[in-house]
């Protein structure tokens, strides 16, 4: 049975099935208690605290340690991070140890853990909450990354990951809780590693991460009715392993690329779908890929300036005219996303 929810409502669903499934599964970390509930994305596990359902000390480092024993001792933990930005506290932990545990014991052991994760812009969040990293993370080996975009992947890809053997990075942009989506009633699971398509073209592909999956579906339904230009939006929904496949597909029939990423944009996912792309669809190509990212400084704080900082649907339409040697868009009238009105606070 379909029905309507959030992208929070989502997750915490996924939670909750998972730990009614499964004795083996507890989620922790700091605030998940909270009443505001990290969101909203951990309600309705009050059933399983205190045993399974736990708030800690903010000790990234040791909190990470506490879910790699846990791992490796078979149980299924679930770490959540307010803010991907203090996650970098335990990367002592993350890369020398949770990424190398299977590795190191040729395979003996097993490090199920999932690290939730939460990234992207806020109201004046500014330099300290503000990152993505997924790049960072997808380097690692033993590491999987996963950026859902919508509801229906954050319940089925979550599943997956709760249930892989491997450890995963689970990346939630902030502003995507909000965003409703029809989910099944019952669990299910979505592949790791297995890109989604967003939207189907034959003019151009847009490679979007995480948030820039919304901003590109504006940007093509734009598009669309004012260029006619039919945009191929390709979610790689996995960073890590990544749908090599579908990207060279989608690109081989179109011949134009863009990849609008949710990150920096020097040694990041963006350089790496392009180095794929020319590498495998060199004949194909009619223009350079083009990449939109985060410029190569960090976000400021005064909201104009955050404004100018992160790419946009109107990035996206500015980079395909560019491409496709289009006569500008007439924006006027056009309405963007803007929570400036829903923002509430950190969490």
């Amino acid at each position: 049975m379909l029905r309507s929810l959030t992208y929070e409502q989502a997750i915490a669903e996924a939670l909750r099935q998972e730990m009614e499934r499964d004795a083996s599964v507890f989620v922790y970390g700091l605030d998940v208690t909270d009443h505001k509930k990290i969101f909203g994305s951990t309600k309705g596990l009050e059933k399983f605290a205190p045993k399974r359902f736990f708030g800690t000390p903010l000790s990234e480092d040791a909190m990470m340690g506490v879910g790699l024993g846990a791992a490796i001792n078979g149980l299924r933990p679930v770490h959540v991070h307010i803010r991907v930005d203090f996650l970098l506290l335990a990367m002592n932990q993350l890369v020398n140890m949770v990424a190398t545990a299977r590795f190191g014991s040729g395979g003996v052991l097993k490090a199920p853990l999932v690290i939730r994760a939460v990234i992207g812009r806020g109201w004046g969040q500014a330099f300290q909450h503000s990152k993505s990293l997924q790049s960072m993370f997808a380097h690692i080996p033993g590491i999987k990354v996963v950026m859902p975009s919508n509801a229906y992947d954050a319940k089925g890809l979550l599943i997956s990951a709760i249930r892989d053997d491997s450890p995963t990075m689970f990346l939630e942009h902030r502003w995507l809780y909000w965003m409703e989506g029809k989910v099944p009633a019952e669990p299910y699971t979505i592949p790791l590693g297995k890109a989604r398509l967003v939207r189907r073209g034959k003019d151009i592909t847009i490679v979007a991460t995480s948030w820039m999956n919304v901003e590109a579906y504006k940007a093509a339904e734009i598009l669309a009715r004012k260029q006619g230009v039919e945009v191929e939006i390709i979610d790689p929904r996995t960073i890590y392993p990544l749908d090599k496949a579908a990207l060279v597909r989608s690109v081989n029939k179109t011949g134009h690329c863009v990849v609008a990423d949710y990150d920096w944009e020097f040694c990041g996912f963006s350089a790496e779908v392009a180095a794929l792309v020319s590498e495998k669809c060199f004949g194909r190509l009619k223009s350079p890929v083009t990449r939109i990212a985060f410029p190569h400084t960090h976000c400021a704080t005064t909201r104009p300036l955050e404004n100018a900082f992160y790419p946009n649907a109107v990035s996206i339409i500015r980079a395909v005219e560019k491409k496709l040697q289009l006569k500008p868009t007439d924006l006027s009238g056009e309405e963007f996303y803007s929570w400036e009105n829903r923002f509430k606070g950190p969490f």
